[in-house]
């Protein structure tokens, strides 16, 4: 949902298959032989059990209807094609009809390690095993319709909510601290950091406090937030989150734990 991109999406003919080519379904492959031995001992069984439902194929990128026929049996949840851009309005109604958007193209091989756009990659081995859990479900479900009601300036706390769930969550489970936020289950370098690494601070979850901290989308995270179970997201996702959205804005931002990003000079 940035403002432009040098990836384009491809479409998908009148049977709704997608033709990759062999270099695309060579690194998908490759992303997920690396990927699933780096997630080993740190995603959460939630997060295993959905990637063992999916059964993603390991030397193709598997096509929508494929993801679509475990996710709407198990949550009433489908994935939809999307171009590689889409604005916030299409977002929230996507969610809000219980439709997950894929950006249909994958990172080249120059942006093999990390690219800040969410690329088929991301979307499917990173969110889509979740997306089988029915807290999960719900709490996505429940964001996307705040979303499409929220007002831009609400939409902008709102944000900060997904980021440190859906994207970079973690969970206090009975093993230890493990992942189920997609942004950090579809990278090598944040999957080792977020669990391995001294440097971010770990924080229990608490709303209010989530929609007031800042957030840059190209560093590795300086703070994540801890939910105790998968079970949470649907105590929230019951909550009156626009009454705390209100809440947070009238008490302020956070100050943030990271420098501001560095303009570029033309």
């Amino acid at each position: 949902m940035s403002k432009s991109s040098k990836y384009v999406s491809h479409q998908s003919d009148q049977d709704g298959f997608i033709h990759w080519s062999a270099e695309e379904n060579q690194i998908w492959s490759e992303l997920m032989q690396r990927q699933l031995s780096c997630i080993e001992g740190k995603a959460c069984d939630e997060y295993l059990d959905g990637l063992k439902k999916l059964n993603l194929p390991l030397d193709r990128i598997p096509q929508l209807a494929e993801i679509n026929a475990v996710l709407e049996p198990a949550t009433g949840w489908k994935v939809t094609e999307v171009p590689a851009l889409i604005s916030f309005d299409r977002f929230f109604q996507l969610l809000a009809n219980k439709e997950f958007p894929v950006a249909t193209f994958i990172r080249s091989r120059e942006e093999f390690d990390y690219l800040q756009e969410p690329d088929v990659f991301h979307e499917i081995f990173g969110h889509c095993a979740m997306l089988t859990h029915p807290a999960f479900a719900e709490f996505t479900h429940t964001y996307g319709k705040l979303g499409l009601a929220a007002s831009k300036e609400d939409r902008v706390y709102l944000a900060r909510l997904y980021w440190f769930t859906i994207e970079f969550g973690l969970l206090n489970s009975k093993d230890g601290l493990r992942i189920y936020g997609g942004g950090i289950l579809s990278s090598p370098g944040e999957t080792q950091y977020a669990i391995g690494s001294d440097v971010p601070e770990r924080k229990t979850f608490d709303v209010v406090d989530v929609l007031r901290t800042p957030y840059r989308i190209d560093i590795m995270q300086p703070v994540y937030f801890m939910i105790n179970s998968i079970n949470d997201l649907f105590d929230v996702s019951q909550l009156d989150l626009m009454a705390m959205v209100q809440q947070a804005r009238t008490l302020g931002l956070h100050a943030p734990k990271f420098p501001p990003k560095e303009k570029k000079v033309s």
